[in-house]
């Protein structure tokens, strides 16, 4: 790191667990945020701003009006704009020296495999359960940890997926896979309250810092948060032997 890093990261710096051989694995990681929207605004923002030396912003959706109500990432002169081109503007204006790459086209099958395959850690930030099943199937496929956010009106939760501990659950171990997966609850559907994503979002640009920087442990089972109470709640989850991602 030059003088400009040390002075840019020196509040992270300072922090033990993190200090400056932290700093330098940050700049040294690769993140892919898939979504770019409520949740991966926040992500990509703050990641940018870590020093994450290398972020992924994936989303084929355009911005519209009522997105901007939450994604902090996106504002007025964007509508139209695809998010991931957008987010990697507002990420790049924060942190120059960030090497920031937008996709804009919808990852499924062997594209997402590759993404996902290239990067030192994946961030879910979709909202819908049959691209958290894809995503989470393609993490454990490629041993890329996971950190997976969801929200919806009030309620928001986390769930870290570590394919390198034999005795983690994956996503799937938390929510099999069923008929009514494109019936999940979401936001355009449903509402959610604006900050609840920040909240969240934020919760999971945490455990990525973290991860990529070896500060403190990774985030154990299913952590949820109830908006209108201000309650945190924390369940442990145990790997499912039946589990058609990681079971057997």
């Amino acid at each position: 790191m030059n003088d400009d890093a040390l002075l840019r990261y020196s509040r992270q710096i300072m922090l033990a667990p993190i200090d400056i051989d932290g700093q330098e694995r940050l700049l040294a990681s690769h993140a892919l945020v898939i979504g770019a929207g409520g949740l991966g605004s926040p992500v990509a923002l703050y990641l940018a701003a870590a020093g994450v030396g290398r972020l992924t912003l994936a989303d084929s959706d355009e911005v519209e009006l009522s997105n901007l109500q939450r994604q902090i990432a996106h504002g007025q002169a964007d509508l139209g704009r695809r998010k991931a081109e957008s987010a990697q503007e507002a990420a790049q204006a924060l942190n120059p020296d960030c090497h920031i790459e937008a996709l804009t086209d919808h990852l499924e099958g062997e594209s997402l495999a590759q993404a996902v395959a290239a990067a030192d850690l994946v961030l879910d930030c979709t909202d819908r359960f049959s691209s958290r099943f894809a995503i989470n199937a393609a993490c454990r496929k490629a041993g890329v940890p996971l950190v997976s956010g969801a929200a919806i009106r009030f309620s928001g939760q986390l769930f870290v997926a570590d394919p390198h501990d034999a005795e983690a659950p994956c996503y799937a171990c938390l929510y099999p896979p069923g008929e009514d997966d494109d019936e999940a609850l979401r936001c355009a559907e449903n509402g959610v309250v604006a900050p609840l994503v920040g909240l969240i979002g934020s919760f999971q640009a945490l455990e990525a810092v973290k991860w990529l920087s070896g500060a403190g442990s990774p985030h154990q089972g299913l952590s949820t948060f109830d908006g209108l109470s201000g309650q945190w709640r924390h369940f442990r989850v145990p790997k499912d032997p039946a589990c058609p991602v990681c079971g057997g």
